[in-house]
């Protein structure tokens, strides 16, 4: 297994005194798609800005492609990894989404021809081709935030790292954006590291999770080990999947025989029809 990213044993603590980072060990594999999973103060985006290079870590180090990020030159490392904030205003600049997407790539020495060649494809990958031309401060919030991706995708970074990237979505915007960075990831081979506090699609595309709280990680794992956690997810002041939840209640409080905790619909109906007599079930014409 190679990895994409590693931290080892990372502590941060601000001017002020907040300790952000607590002895932290984090990693993604290349081609992962790894989540951080926390409430809001648990240090996930300063754990993004000690990955991408933006805040040096008061202790521990940080290796992207097996490379300390302190001797990566910063034009190389930001070609290597990209970061998606949280808000796309302090993101988007340009006047139209073209000029945008481009912006970065026209730093790269190229052709105008290979700058086009980026824009679309960039545009393509998170599907805003229709966007191209239109301005920024006509593009809806959900628009906003698949150019912020296109245009750190145009860099054709090996790893993506997003801070929230389905905050402010609403439920269609939020699996629309889930699924074109399981598209990035799949078929594009682009690591993907998310921070987010969401948990409802993180069963469907996130290989591993780690659930943070007060600057440490809780735990990491895959989805079915973290979710059926539920102490731990209490603690760390999040809740399961919705499902998860009701068949999590329908098992304790009702005592139904559920077997295993099923985090998505479809495994749901698997583990209900489960319990259904066969002679009960009623199938469709």
């Amino acid at each position: 297994m190679t990895l994409a990213v590693e931290a080892k044993n990372l502590s941060y603590t601000y001017q002020e005194g907040t300790r952000a980072l607590d002895r932290v060990d984090f990693f993604a594999a290349t081609g992962e798609f790894v989540a951080m999973l926390a409430s809001n103060g648990s240090g996930k985006t300063t754990l993004i800005k000690v990955l991408i290079g933006l805040f040096n870590p008061d202790q521990g180090t940080v290796h992207i492609n097996g490379r300390n990020i302190r001797k990566i030159p910063k034009k190389e490392l930001y070609q290597s990894v990209g970061l998606v904030l949280q808000n796309p205003v302090d993101q988007l600049f340009a006047s139209t989404v073209e000029e945008d997407v481009a912006y970065g790539v026209r730093h790269l020495g190229l052709t105008e021809a290979e700058v086009q060649q980026r824009v679309t494809e960039a545009l393509e990958s998170v599907a805003a081709s229709e966007l191209r031309h239109r301005a920024i401060h006509h593009l809806s919030f959900g628009e906003q935030k698949r150019v912020s991706v296109a245009g750190i995708m145009a860099m054709r970074p090996a790893t993506l790292i997003l801070d929230e990237p389905t905050a402010g979505l609403d439920p269609a915007g939020e699996a629309l954006m889930m699924r074109l960075l399981h598209k990035l990831n799949k078929e594009h081979g682009v690591t993907i590291i998310l921070a987010t506090h969401s948990v409802d699609l993180l069963p469907l595309f996130a290989d591993r999770i780690y659930v943070l709280r007060h600057g440490a990680v809780l735990k990491q794992g895959p989805a079915e080990e973290i979710f059926c956690d539920h102490e731990m997810i209490s603690l760390a002041g999040l809740r399961l999947p919705y499902i998860a939840s009701l068949l999590h209640k329908m098992k304790e409080y009702d005592g139904v025989p559920i077997n295993g905790l099923p985090l998505t619909i479809g495994e749901a109906r698997l583990r209900l029809l489960e319990l259904i007599p066969e002679s009960l079930i009623i199938k469709p014409h």
